[in-house]
């Protein structure tokens, strides 16, 4: 919706949130002057796209994974603190993710409800409003229900006296709710070859079949995973996609909206975020505060499809980054990387220095990544200045459906020669694998498929916002979680370091007996006393 939202007058639908569930509106809309024309629906239509989430939730999502490090404590609300396992119901994190997805929820409640009264609108039209609101509302439903289990769970506008009362639903029935949603609306919407330039960036079919899929992924339904995936591969009725023949070229502004792309956060000249100077070298942003970890490093395989710990792989740890996936180099930037130059001037290229020396990027200084790495991936050259980027983010692409289906197909002990070639063969290929070892089928036990296929999932969509949930509904957070976070090995005695002389950055605590759900925000339990706590959080 780049053009689509950025040319709607937002001041028609002041749509604002308090810190009450569903609190009524600061802003209240004329009922006499306003749902009478297109532009009016767009309108509010526009502002709920526009609750879709933020550049900071996306990017700093990943810290609270293992795949990244954040030390401020102070940014997106304490992601530090979530991700070192030290926080409690009153963590602003906790809130302003509750009240953002409450917020959305209420202005797509509110459109359903008024929408219907634009007498200009043709049934198509109406239709396909209304089915582009309800997966914004299913989406969010889906986050909801996937960070805090049980929810507050209505369709209607509740009143100031209904959301200080209303107890929470079983998430069971929530996830229900969102998967029938995603199905109910496919039929109403377009699919990606029908839709015109300028409205880049809506809701296609492809788009809802896609969370549908990840939605069933994510609660173990196999089945309906593999058969939503397959209603996407193959399936021009539903939309066409394909792996854009590029990787590193999937996250850049000069093919935004390529062949890959099924649904994506919107940014342009009007909509910008600075994030990118936190996770870039300092000498071009501002100071690191979003670094890979040493354990992402260690993930990606060598080129003949081996682990770095497999004997056979060729692995050489003193020059770690040598015949490795080529998504590494992609999607990291390690010692001797460089970054291109940014259009709004012509410094020399910046490189990377990650081994003591005297460049402000050396991990031993104040502001540099304190891991010695630095992220490379979703990095726009093309920003007005090192911290306003328009490159719009990703939120569901085409390599993710085959990822999806890979794991759905083995865990249904289904992965065959035909799936992983259409699925990870295809993947490694587009990512410049010529090796048999890494393209052939390994023609393994389900347990060792399962392995592959997630250290797959992880160097693919590395920096995406996924790897904590992934981490979560894998049961494997109180294991990668309860560690040292690493970075890279050095010489010298100035820092702490592992028997291999990697960097000790800090301690991470994960708590399966409670933190794999978040507690509900004391604020929200302050206010309504309906809503009870989960477990090991208190009453």
């Amino acid at each position: 919706m780049k053009k689509y939202i950025l040319l709607t007058t937002f001041a028609l639908f002041a749509l604002q949130s308090c810190h009450k569930l569903d609190v009524g509106l600061a802003n209240e809309l004329n009922e006499k002057d306003f749902w009478k024309t297109d532009a009016d629906a767009q309108a509010v239509l526009a502002s709920c796209y526009a609750s879709l989430g933020s550049a900071e939730g996306f990017f700093y999502t990943e810290s609270l994974s293992d795949n990244s490090f954040t030390r401020q404590s102070d940014r997106y609300g304490g992601a530090k603190q979530v991700a070192s396992g030290s926080y409690d119901p009153s963590l602003p994190l906790l809130k302003n993710e509750w009240n953002d997805r409450y917020t959305a929820i209420r202005k797509c409640n509110q459109f359903l409800a008024n929408v219907s009264r634009v007498t200009t609108l043709s049934e198509t039209q109406l239709k396909r409003y209304q089915a582009e609101v309800r997966f914004i509302r299913a989406y969010s439903y889906f986050l909801l229900a996937t960070w805090y289990g049980d929810v507050p769970f209505f369709t209607n506008v509740l009143t100031i006296s209904e959301s200080q009362s209303i107890a929470r639903t079983p998430k069971a029935e929530v996830i229900g709710f969102v998967i029938s949603e995603l199905e109910g609306i496919q039929a109403d919407l377009p699919i990606n070859t029908a839709l015109p330039a300028a409205e880049n960036g809506r809701v296609t079919r492809g788009a809802a079949i896609a969370l549908k899929a990840r939605v069933n992924l994510f609660e173990g339904n196999w089945q309906a995973a593999a058969a939503a995936c397959e209603e996407l591969i193959g399936k021009p009725e539903n939309g066409t996609y394909s792996l854009f023949p590029s990787y590193a070229g999937i996250f850049t502004v000069a093919n935004e909206y390529n062949s890959e792309v099924i649904f994506d956060l919107q940014y342009g000249a009007n909509r910008l975020y600075d994030i990118q100077r936190f996770f870039v070298p300092v000498t071009i942003g501002l100071r690191t505060d979003i670094m890979p970890t040493q354990a992402l490093v260690d993930n990606y395989i060598t080129t003949n499809g081996k682990t770095i710990q497999e004997a056979g792989s060729g692995y050489d740890a003193s020059n770690p980054f040598a015949n490795r996936d080529p998504r590494l180099a992609a999607t990291i930037a390690t010692d001797g990387s460089k970054y291109p130059n940014f259009a709004f001037n012509s410094p020399a290229e910046i490189e990377v220095k990650t081994l003591p020396n005297t460049s402000p990027n050396d991990v031993l200084q104040p502001f540099a990544s304190a891991t010695g790495y630095y992220w490379r991936k979703y990095f726009d050259p093309t920003a007005t200045s090192p911290g306003n980027s328009g490159l719009n983010l990703i939120y569901l692409r085409y390599a993710d459906v085959l990822l999806m289906y890979a794991e759905a197909k083995n865990e249904l002990n289904q992965l065959t020669a035909t799936v992983w070639d259409q699925t990870i063969g295809a993947l490694r290929r587009r990512a410049g694998f010529t090796d048999s070892g890494a393209l052939n089928f390994p023609n393994a036990q389900q347990a060792a498929l399962r392995d592959i296929v997630r250290r797959e999932r992880r160097s693919e969509l590395a920096f995406e916002s996924l790897r904590v949930f992934d981490i979560r509904r894998w049961k494997i957070a109180e294991t990668v979680l309860n560690t040292q976070v690493k970075g890279i090995a050095i010489p010298g005695n100035e820092l702490p370091k592992d028997a291999n002389g990697n960097i000790l950055v800090e301690s991470r605590v994960f708590d399966p007996s409670k933190h794999y759900l978040w507690p509900i925000p004391q604020l929200e339990r302050d206010q309504n006393k309906n809503l009870q706590q989960n477990p090991g959080w208190g009453q």
